[in-house]
Formats: structure tokens, sequence, C-alpha cells
């Protein structure tokens, strides 16, 4: 039968895979959705787990059931130099471009900002980021101990904290989500927004780049048969994402019901600022702020460790500690740039790159079906590139967007492409894709 994770072992697994994924913007936009929301957060919360837990949950399957032991392999089934760009390019994304810069200014935006007189918030900005990447910089310089790190106390800690604002949300709730007023983002198709908003989260892309970091500390409890550990990645990432799907879902009602209260703002971090201040006084603030830090830090830490892995792999001529080194100062410089922008920016190449990757995970769940037909996967990401392209070109900023050069082939995508409107057109694209590659398949095999 071979060897198989304990469940102690596999709590702990649990509990790295729930750590690793759970950063800021799991706290910020479930939240931000419930706002936005109102009476419909119900569809919205519903698609926003699809992309927010089953995305995920599928790119850490597709790892196991494909058998790549890291993004690059399983990205070669394209192409060596597909795999090549597309694993620099997310990496970059998910590490020191957006992502940790995301995660270090989340944590002084909502945990200490508030403490901080305005003319002050640019210097305090400063410090605490170069504070909170010193600290990032210290845990991942021993990537062997992630699992100790995240899995067996961070993540307890985390989760202890955020259960008491979670309780008394509950207990005594801010107003109703029948009464939320429903704004116009979410007045059409709430689903299908809750959907795109799922991508912000960024947890699809770090399905793909933590999923290296995951099979590596299951094969430590000596797990080597590739089955075994693509059926332990499952159980264990069962427990991680249903965990995730619970709190996604209880911060979405907080921030509907927090309607009855308070009134709409800019981002989740201020509602959920003005929550524990509601609940806990200044105590609140002082709590979410540990919170806050800690949910932050735990991912930035999975972030530089990957980052410097999977650097170090592709381009050895430097050392994991050089990567991870130059991860952490770049993202120090970035996460100055604020909260509310660095959100604006990302969107854009977000919105281009999630389509290629959620195509990749698709295809990988499915890879042993799949087999050796390779041009299924080339023509499926190639075409996939095009709607991705143009949905990247949707998501520029409204000066950009509206300006001569783009408005003409936004309105040609608007025109001639199905489901462009609620971001879906990717599956169109990639289903044709994989039709043709297959045909193509077929006929090499019978010349």
């Amino acid at each position: 039968m071979g060897k198989k994770l304990s469940n102690k072992e596999r709590l702990f697994v649990g509990s790295l895979i729930f750590g690793l994924f759970f950063g800021a913007g799991n706290l910020i936009f479930p939240i931000q959705i419930g706002q936005e929301a109102g009476s419909s957060v119900g569809k919205a919360i519903i698609g926003f787990l699809i992309t927010g837990i089953g995305l995920p949950f599928l790119g850490l399957l597709a790892f196991g059931l494909s058998k790549s032991g890291d993004l690059f392999s399983l990205a070669s089934r394209v192409g060596k130099k597909y795999a090549l760009y597309f694993t620099t390019i997310l990496y970059l994304i998910i590490g020191p471009i957006f992502a940790m810069p995301r995660l270090a200014s989340t944590s002084f935006e909502i945990g200490i900002a508030p403490f901080l007189p305005k003319d002050a918030y640019g210097i305090g900005l400063l410090l605490f980021s170069a504070l909170f990447f010193v600290l990032v910089w210290l845990f991942s310089r021993k990537p062997s101990k992630i699992l100790d790190y995240i899995g067996k106390f961070l993540t307890p800690l985390f989760l202890l904290l955020l259960f008491v604002i979670l309780t008394m949300s509950l207990l005594f709730p801010l107003g109703g989500i029948s009464e939320g007023t429903v704004q116009s983002g979410y007045a059409v198709s709430p689903f299908f927004k809750g959907f795109q908003e799922g991508y912000s989260t960024l947890d699809a892309l770090a399905a793909l780049a933590f999923g290296m970091l995951i099979i590596e500390n299951i094969q430590r409890f000596g797990l080597t048969n590739p089955k075994t550990i693509a059926k332990e990645t499952m159980k264990s990432g069962v427990m991680g994402i249903v965990l995730m799907g619970i709190i996604y879902t209880l911060l979405a009602c907080l921030g509907a019901t927090s309607l009855g209260t308070f009134s709409l703002n800019q981002n989740g971090g201020i509602t959920l600022a003005q929550v524990a201040q509601h609940y806990l006084g200044n105590f609140g603030s002082f709590l979410l702020a540990i919170i806050v830090i800690i949910a932050c830090l735990k991912t930035a830490i999975g972030l530089s460790t990957s980052f410097g892995r999977t650097f170090s792999d592709l381009y050895p001529s430097k050392s994991y500690g050089f990567y991870t080194l130059v991860c952490i100062l770049l993202a120090t410089l970035i996460a100055n740039v604020g909260l509310n922008q660095i959100i604006e920016l990302s969107l854009p190449i977000l919105m281009f790159i999630y389509p290629l990757a959620m195509t990749l995970i698709i295809m990988g769940v499915f890879d042993q079906v799949i087999g050796d037909r390779k041009e299924m996967y080339q023509w499926g990401i190639y075409l996939t590139m095009i709607p991705a392209f143009f949905d990247g070109l949707n998501a520029l900023p409204a000066s950009i967007k509206t300006s001569s050069l783009i408005t003409p082939l936004i309105e040609f995508a608007q025109r001639y492409f199905p489901l462009f409107e609620i971001g879906m057109t990717w599956i169109v694209f990639a289903s044709l894709g994989c039709l043709i590659g297959l045909i193509v398949s077929k006929k090499r095999v019978s010349f």
C-alpha cells in the first residue's frame, strides 16, 4: 500500500495550504464583495468561491495528476520556451511586483495606519514595509522550516484571533443582509461579477506558485509514490480549501451586514477596521493589526521562498539566497506605492494571465486523458492568449481605456467575442483550441 500521511500530518499540511493562500486579498475582497453586492451577496459569493477556492484546489490537483514537480514542468507541456516565459512572468507577478507589495501595504493600511497621523503615512509605510520584509527574509532563509513556521504556528494563531471578530459579528450583527443596497457592478450578474473578483485574490496563480512547496513538504513525511502524493495533496487541500471557503463566506456576510451601520467604503480593509473598532474599541484595532500582519506575513514567506527556489532553478547562475533577497528588496520598494494603486495597476495584468493559468490548470487536471497530445496544450494556450489580451485591455484604468487606440479594440471584442462582458471568452477559445489540437494530433499519429 505504501506510506500515507497520518491524520495529524494531514492536518499540518492542510494548515500549511491554508496559511500559504490566505493573505491580503483574502481578507479584503470578500468584505468588499459583501458591501457592494448587498442583498445579492449569496450569488456573488458563490461566484467568488469558484475562482477563490475552486481554481486553487484544481491547481493543486493539476500538479499531482500530471505528476509535475513544479510550474515549469507543467507548463513545459506547451513548450520549453513558453514554460520559461510563463513561469518567470507568473512568479514576478505573484512575488515582488504585485502580490508581496500588496501584502505589506495591506498590513500597514489596516493594522498600522489608523494609529498614525496623516502626515506620517509616507514615512510610516516606508519603515513598516522595511521591517515587514526583514522578517520575511529571516523566515525565508530556511525553506525546509516553512511547514513549522506557517502550518504549525502562524496559521493557528491567525485563526484564533480572526475567530474573535467573526464570532462577535455573528452574535451581534451590524444589520440585515436583505437590507443592503446592490451596487451597479452586481446589479446585472452578481454571480459572474463575484467570479471575476476571485481573480484579485491571486489564489489560482498562487496554486501554481505554491504547488512545489506543498509537494515537497508532503514528501518530507517519507512519501515517494506519485499517486499517493496526489491523493494526499487532495485530502490535505480539501481541509485547507474548505476552511478558506467558510471564512470567505463569513467575511462576505460581514461586509453585507455592515451596511446596516457603516456606509460603502473604498476597500474592505477600511470596513474591517471599522468593524473591529465597533465591537472591541481600541483593543479591536490592536487585535486587527495583529491578525492582518500575521495573515500577510505567512503568505509573504511562502511567496519569497517559492520565488527564490524557482528562479534559482530557472536561472542557476545565482543562488536561492540571492534571488530571495532581490525579490524582497524589490517588493519593499513597490509596496510604498500604496494599496489602492497596487490593486488598480495589477488588474489588467491579472486579467491577461488568469485565463492562461486557468487553461493550464484545467488541462493539467486532465493530463492523463490528454496523454502525449501536446498539440492540445499548445493550441489551447495559444488561442486563449487572444481573449486574455482583450480582457487585459478591458481592465485598464479609465484614462487609458477610453483612448483612441484602446477603445476600438475593446468595442471589437464586445461585438464579436461571446461572453466578453462577463470575462468568460477564454472558455470558448480554450475549448476550441483543445479541439483543434486534438484533430491535429490525430493527423500526426495517422501519418
